[in-house]
């Protein structure tokens, strides 16, 4: 998982690693290790999106999956033409939510 400035400084080494499959990139951790005062801090996006290319250009040319947490599936699509392998979508926090917040909805018209 990549998301302190030492695990991004060092992902060519940890791509590099005999019998690893793939890294994943913890997008929260990483904007505040960027500099970022919160998880969804705009500031660093420029960073963020800096540290998403190397990542993902660097588990290409060691021939790993890249992987990023994205928090709705429009940012997945996003990101997977970015370059990344694979991406995981929302949580179950966020559709349980969704869902009962849809069921509120219909319930009281």
């Amino acid at each position: 998982m990549i998301e302190t400035a030492q695990g991004l400084a060092s992902t060519a080494e940890i791509c590099a690693t005999d019998g690893l499959d793939g890294v994943y990139i913890g997008p929260s951790g990483l904007t505040v290790a960027l500099g970022g005062r919160t998880s969804t801090d705009t500031s660093v996006a420029e960073k963020f999106e800096a540290a998403l290319a190397k990542v993902a250009e660097e588990a290409r040319t060691a021939g790993v999956a890249a992987g990023i947490h994205c928090p709705d599936g429009a940012t997945a699509a996003g990101r997977l033409a970015q370059g990344f392998t694979f991406a995981t979508v929302s949580s179950d926090l966020a559709h349980l939510e969704q869902a009962a917040a849809a069921h509120l909805r219909d319930a009281t018209g």
